[in-house]
């Protein structure tokens, strides 16, 4: 699969350039520049079909700044995800010693429970 949009047109193939969205209570239809995600109500049209682009009568065509170059990521884009992902798996700096854990405690919890690890249960089986 191609990670290049393709233009919405039948028998189109070009590279999409802006996203067509439409406003039914407004009678407004906008074009604006390609969305993040393709949505399955908007329509992504290329530089050519995106200027042709009409209205059915009694609509208005709302026209934001379209970028007609087709979007292409570069090593920083990319660099700068990599240390992003790399500064959210790395763990917490710890002043100091690490703080002693909790007594469990058997206030509050669940009959059924069995084990715990982070926000997941293990339950058990209501039959024993």
């Amino acid at each position: 699969m191609s990670p290049v949009r393709r233009c919405s047109r039948t028998a189109c193939g070009r590279p999409a350039v802006a996203t067509l969205t439409y406003v039914y209570a407004d009678s407004t239809a906008v074009l604006g520049p390609l969305a993040t995600y393709a949505e399955p109500h908007c329509y992504d049209l290329c530089a050519e079909h995106s200027e042709r682009l009409t209205a059915p009568r009694g609509w208005e065509v709302v026209r934001l700044a379209v970028d007609r170059t087709t979007p292409r990521h570069s090593g920083d884009d990319l660099e700068a995800l990599a240390d992003a992902v790399r500064e959210a798996a790395r763990p917490p700096a710890s002043e100091g010693p690490p703080p002693k854990p909790a007594k469990p405690t058997t206030e509050g919890i669940d009959p059924m429970e069995v084990a715990r690890r982070g926000h997941l249960r293990i339950l058990r089986s209501p039959d024993s």
